[in-house]
């Protein structure tokens, strides 16, 4: 039944999760060298900090158990309390003395970044009107860019001075909120990694914005009818339901479908999300400063193709034509590195806005309306919670084999940049030839036209 009137209410209020998983991906990169500094911490350190953050393994754990619990007790239930593990992960890096708090900090807060995903897409999708279903996500994508953004420019603010660059402009605040926190006395690692400190607290504060407004949300009405439904045929347990995830032949061809397009395309995205300045600096011959930027406008034109490429058009024109036409300008992208060369800075910028419209017209962002509609209401957020696991899982590994096929100064770019090449070629291809005709459908019929009478 398709209720739903004042749906970018509600969207807004839990895409919040979104611009809260980006940016702890972000605050945690951003204050590496900080935390490392100040702790003493070892690259191993800094590797275990990678694998078990909201950008990997932490993240792809809290996706299995979050889209199982979104399914068994409510889509609402799982984020709001989620907002709370998050908090508490949050806190516990902002307060960190030595490098177990710190590494359990990145552990619950990735658990927590994974766990929201399935349950706000769904969420979202459940809750959006027919002609604006696309739209909703697309605005979920663009808090996902805002995220970053802020964190990033924040970051540049409060970032204390080095022998080659000059301390952000509220570095003076951070000093004396140090001081008066732990005295006028302390070596100066330990000031500066209140830079990090205080941007994580900035997300603490909105995550408490974000606990205090989903909890007013009610509950989506499709998980409410499913599971009213399940209890009157006494229908299989949620456990049954999620092992039909693999045994339905539906399912399996959805899910080699989603992971066909996800999964190539994220292994670029996550080079681009934590190697992208070092790219610039090794193989493109940048400074930090000028790194940092060049990301800081990238990020700018993701925000706002997202809004005013996905979002506002999406529900309105051919979603092939659209995702391929974004894709296709990726591929683009990394051409020009290619046959014209990073180190040329036409070609550099002419890479950096290219990206950032794909990006704006991304494939995560077809992906996260997709797999919120292909699925029916009884595992729908299990079985983006299974997705989500093996993107982040394979994200991880891909890290580790991606840095040794680049080097250490980029002498492996070409052979790097062929391979995203081709990882979005697979992406281009399996996305345009198979796009799901759902636009214009409720999530009701197009899982009558995928699964027939069955109740799968």
């Amino acid at each position: 039944m398709e209720q739903k009137k004042g749906s970018l209410k509600s969207t807004i209020a839990v895409s919040l999760t979104n611009y809260l998983d980006a940016g702890a991906i972000v605050a945690g990169a951003s204050g590496l060298t900080l935390w490392q500094n100040y702790l003493g911490l070892t690259e191993g350190h800094l590797g275990w900090l990678n694998a078990i953050s909201a950008n990997c393994f932490g993240a792809a754990i809290g996706a299995i158990i979050g889209g199982f619990l979104a399914d068994k007790y409510g889509r609402k239930t799982i984020y709001t309390y989620n907002m709370l593990v998050y908090m508490l992960g949050i806190a516990i890096i902002m307060f960190t003395v030595n490098f177990p708090m710190l590494l359990t900090g990145f552990l619950i807060t990735g658990i927590s970044v994974g766990a929201g995903v399935p349950a706000s897409w769904t969420y979202i999708s459940e809750n959006s009107e027919v002609g604006n279903r696309g739209r909703n996500m697309g605005i979920s994508q663009f808090a996902w860019g805002v995220g970053p953004m802020i964190i990033l420019v924040l970051g540049m603010l409060l970032a204390p001075g080095k022998a080659d660059a000059s301390a952000g402009v509220l570095f003076d605040y951070v000093q004396k909120i140090a001081a008066f926190v732990i005295g006028n006395d302390a070596n100066v690692q330990a000031v500066n990694v209140f830079s990090s400190r205080l941007i994580f607290g900035s997300l603490f504060i909105v995550a408490f914005i974000a606990w205090t407004l989903q909890r007013k949300l009610s509950e989506s009405k499709d998980w409410e009818e499913a599971k009213l439904m399940q209890s009157k045929e006494k229908q299989p347990g949620i456990f049954a339901s999620f092992g039909t995830l693999f045994t339905n032949k539906v399912n399996i061809r959805t899910m080699l479908f989603l992971a066909g397009i996800y999964i190539t395309w994220n292994m670029v995205a996550s080079v681009m999300g934590f190697f992208q300045q070092h790219i610039y600096e090794t193989a493109g011959g940048l400074s930090n400063g000028q790194a940092n930027m060049v990301t800081a406008i990238q990020w700018i034109v993701i925000i706002a193709v997202t809004y005013f490429g996905f979002a506002m058009f999406v529900d309105k024109v051919n979603q092939r034509w659209l995702y391929f036409t974004g894709t296709l300008i990726g591929i683009a992208a990394w051409c020009i590195l290619i046959f014209v060369g990073i180190k040329n800075y036409a070609a550099l910028w002419t890479f950096t806005i290219l990206w950032g419209i794909h990006a704006g017209l991304s494939v995560q962002a077809f992906y996260a309306l997709w797999a919120s509609e292909l699925f029916p209401a009884r595992y729908r957020a299990a079985a983006q919670g299974v997705m989500f696991f093996a993107v982040r899982g394979i994200a991880a590994i891909w890290g580790l084999v991606f840095v040794n096929i680049y080097g250490e100064h980029g002498e492996g770019f070409s052979t790097a940049a062929y391979l995203m090449i081709g990882l979005l070629i697979i992406a281009l291809i399996i996305g345009t030839i198979w796009t799901p005709k759902t636009r214009g459908k409720t999530l009701q019929q197009i899982t009558k036209e995928r699964y027939g009478d069955e109740n799968p």
